[in-house]
Parts: structure tokens; sequence; C-alpha cells
């Protein structure tokens, strides 16, 4: 058996003469261990509001979406659409024009995001399963209707059961500009409210949704659009990726094909940088933690100095009585990380199954969306070991600078 490691493990259960050396390494311990557990439980649960945030916006956002590189429509048109219409992966196809619009409702003016998108995309949105009042519908019979976020509809008033139109304006590319007489400068539509969808704030206050027959009307498009969306529900990152590096590979430079990610690259990098920040914070207050074990490993080796004589005369070497004491120091740690480990994973599957800490005022999820991930897992249990391991070295060198001729007497 390792001999540093066996004096270690008694000296750390063994009653000490001065019991207030067994209370600071209880305290060091309990102290890790909610430090290991907070970390656990904290980053598990912004796990679920990031898995939560993803989701939303994939009601939203297509897997893959091609741009053109320069302006902002294309006709989209060529090899590379038939090959994605051959892809088992691709559930659907979607073209969409999407532009910045003035519009206005019974008096009250707003400017929105109105997106006119294809009769696939009406069939195929999940937008449908996010309806708060109306229904997801874009014609009825052959009268345009719109659905508006639930932002937007609450600043505007606007309400599917009224009979009121929504009238969306946008200065004409093609006509020439009156000073006389502004208003003729300018294209405008009506279409009719037929439902209300709730998301999330940045898209309920400015997204409204529109035939793409009526876009290209305000617009002054005949074929054009601005996006094409596919959409590849249930396909793994491995299969959207090598759809979206040969769609790259046919479309040339001229076209942007973008991944979720891509599309809303700020968001993302803001939610990895958050949850790093996060990590960050409660390393360094775990750091803070772990300084209590500095003050009862000095304690211990104070406290052992007869034991340190007896084990010089046996012939023990320097390097064997500091990597004891290293150990005791660590075993304080790990001790204290196993049980943080165990508080962490169960405390978070218990929230995860039964959701017993409720979410307050009215949100999307009732109960606090928890993940577990085993990465997070490992990082912290090699970040707390390392930290509980870095700072046992402290004392034991300490305690031997100022013991240079190594007499600890």
């Amino acid at each position: 058996m390792n001999l540093p490691l066996f004096i270690a493990w008694r000296y750390l259960f063994a009653r000490k003469s001065h019991n207030v050396i067994n209370i600071i390494s209880a305290i060091s311990a309990a102290g890790m261990a909610t430090g290991t557990a907070a970390l656990i439980i904290i980053l598990s649960v912004y796990n679920g509001f990031d898995s939560l945030v993803r989701s939303m916006l994939g009601n939203v956002e297509p897997e893959l979406m091609i741009t053109p590189a320069k302006g902002k429509v294309f006709v989209p048109e060529g090899e590379a659409y038939d090959w994605a219409y051959r892809q088992e992966s691709v559930k659907s196809i979607c073209t969409v024009l999407q532009e910045k619009v003035f519009i206005s409702y019974e008096g009250r003016q707003s400017v929105a995001d109105a997106k006119g998108v294809d009769n696939i995309y009406m069939e195929e949105s999940p937008l449908k399963e996010h309806m708060t009042r109306g229904e997801f519908s874009l014609y009825r019979g052959d009268v345009p209707l719109a659905v508006s976020g639930a932002g937007l509809a609450y600043n505007l008033g606007i309400n599917p059961r009224f009979l009121s139109p929504i009238e969306i304006y946008f200065p004409s590319r093609t006509g020439n500009i009156s000073l006389s007489n502004p208003a003729a400068s300018v294209e405008s539509i009506r279409v009719f409210p037929s439902g209300i969808f709730s998301i999330n704030s940045d898209t309920d206050n400015s997204l409204l949704i529109l035939p793409i027959g009526k876009m290209r009307e305000l617009l002054e498009y005949d074929d054009e659009v601005s996006a094409v969306e596919l959409r590849m529900t249930g396909a793994s990152d491995k299969e959207i990726r090598r759809v979206k590096d040969e769609m790259s590979r046919m479309l040339g430079p001229d076209f942007n094909v973008s991944d979720r990610f891509e599309q809303n690259a700020a968001l993302y990098r803001m939610m990895k940088y958050e949850k790093a920040s996060i990590y960050l914070i409660l390393v360094f207050v775990i750091i803070i933690i772990a300084f209590n074990i500095f003050g009862s490993l000095s304690m211990l080796i104070i406290e052992k100095r007869d034991d340190i004589l007896t084990f010089r005369s046996l012939g023990a070497q320097d390097r064997l009585l500091r990597r004891i004491f290293v150990l005791e120091g660590w075993l304080i740690s790990l001790a204290g990380l196993a049980a943080g480990l165990v508080l962490g994973i169960g405390f978070s599957l218990l929230q995860q199954h039964f959701g017993f800490i409720k979410m307050p005022g009215n949100f999307l999820v009732q109960a606090y969306p928890v993940i577990i991930s085993w990465s997070d897992i490992l990082i912290t249990a090699a970040s707390v070991a390392s930290i509980g391991y870095l700072i046992a070295l402290l004392p034991v060198a300490s305690f031997y600078r100022k013991e240079p001729d190594g007499n600890a007497s």
C-alpha cells in the first residue's frame, strides 16, 4: 500500500489533540461540498435555459438558411436546390421575403419585420404550436391574412377577432420621390390579422408573417426572395453539416449557407460567455472556501511535529513527509468534492424529473429547467480537485521554507 496515502488517511480520521483542527477540517470539506454542488446545480440550470432558448429559436429559425452574399434578394434556381430536394434529411424547403416595414393598425403605428412566406412554410412551420389567439392561417379564401408576434400585437392593439386591416407601407423601389406628394412614393398593402403567436420577447415585439405574394407586391419584386430556409427536423449535427457543406460548395461564394449558430451568432456567443462567467465566478468562490484547508493543514503540521521527528528518525525523507501532508489536505478537498457531486447531481436529477422548484410569474415552463451535462461534471470535478491540491501545497511549502535545514523542531 502507498505509505504516504496510508498515513494521510489515518490522520484524516484520527482524533486530534486540538478539537478545533477537526472542526476546521469538517468546515473545509463542507465548504468544498457546498461549492461543488452549487457549481453543478447552477450550470445544469443554465443548460436548461440554454436548451429552452435554442428550442424557441428553432420555432423561427431553420436548421439551414441560404442568403445572398451581396445584395438583398435573389432567384432560387439551379442544381443545388434540386440536390437539396432529393435529400431525405431535408424535410422542407421554404422561400421567404423579409424586410423592415412601417405598419399601421387603427391609428397606431410601428416598425416591424415583415416576413413573406410561401405555402410550404404555412404547412410546415412549428409556429402553429405557439399560437396564443386565433389561428396560423395566411389566407381565408382569396383574402390575405397575417399572424403577429404577441408584443407587436399588444403595442398596436391587433385583435384577430376584429375586421380592421393591418396597413403595411414601404418606399417604392421603382418610382420617383415626389417632394410635393411624398405619399405617392410609398407602396402599401392591406392584410387582416388571423392570429397571434408568442416565442420570445425579441421575436414577439417585431415579427409579422404574411403571404410572400403580398410582400412581393409591396416590395415590387417578381420571383425574388431574400432567403431560402431548409428545415431538417430530427437530423443529426453531422448530417446538417454535410448538407451545409455540400450546398455551400454547389452554390459557390455568391451565397451564404448559415446554420442556426451563424444565424444568431451574437446570441449564442453571448450565452457561451455568460456560462463561462458563471463558471469562473463560482470557481473563485471555491478557491476562497478552499483556503480553510490551508488553516486546518497548517495546524495539523504544527500538532504532528513529534511524528515528523519520529519519521525522520526512522529514515523518512522530507519528500515523503511533504507528500503525507499534501495528501492529507487533498483528501479533505476530495471528500468535499465527492459529497458535493452526490448532492449536486442528486438535486439536479430530482428537479429534472419532478420540478419541485417552480418558476415565478408566467413563463413557458412551470419549473426551473435542468439539464445535466457530463462534460460540466468532469470539468467541475477536475477544477475542484486541482484547486484542493494546489491549496494543500501552500502550507507544506510554507512550513519547509521556515525550516531551511529540514528540521521541524
